[in-house]
This record gives C-alpha cells, sequence and structure tokens, in this order.
C-alpha cells in the first residue's frame, strides 16, 4: 500500500490520451474499475494528480480514483495500483 496525496487545482492540464484515467489505462494497461483509495468501494471516475507522501519524491502521478477522494485534500492510502507518471514527455507525449 502506498500513501499519497492529491494535487488540488490541475484540470486545466490536458493529455492527449483524451482523459487522465484513459492516460493511466493506456500506460499502465490496466482496467480502471474501482477507486484506488484503499477503503473505497466506488467506481474511478477520474485519473487523478498525485504524489507520494515522500519527501524523496516530488514526482507527479496519476491514480484512478472516484469523485469524492478526488477532491479530497488529505493524504490517501492506496491499494495496489500502477503509479503512471503525469509527466507527458516520459509517457505519451
Amino acid at each position: 500500500m502506498a500513501r499519497v496525496k492529491n494535487i488540488n487545482g490541475t484540470s486545466q492540464y490536458a493529455c492527449s490520451c483524451g482523459s487522465w484515467l484513459k492516460h493511466w489505462e493506456k500506460i499502465s494497461k490496466e482496467k480502471s474499475n474501482y477507486c484506488s483509495e484503499a477503503t473505497c468501494i466506488n467506481k474511478a471516475s477520474v485519473g487523478s494528480h498525485v504524489q507520494k507522501v515522500s519527501v524523496y519524491d516530488s514526482s507527479w502521478y496519476i491514480v484512478p480514483l472516484c469523485d469524492s477522494h478526488n477532491k479530497s485534500s488529505g493524504n490517501l492510502d492506496i491499494r495496489n495500483t500502477t503509479l503512471i507518471s503525469a509527466s507527458k514527455s516520459k509517457t505519451c507525449g
């Protein structure tokens, strides 16, 4: 399990994959069924920008989240979910 924090205010960033959720699916080669938050059973509706709760890694990542967890401002424990880089130049750019 990993601990991440949501990066709010990133809706202006676009991806050529069509959406950040599609970006996550394309790069991870996985299907986003449920929210990645460890205790949530809601369907994933967005690819959310997050950062690891770590002083060693300030990179931005994408994980599938439900609308509620996408708007959260606290730390989130995520289940076994692949963290996909939000850097388009490293992934789909």
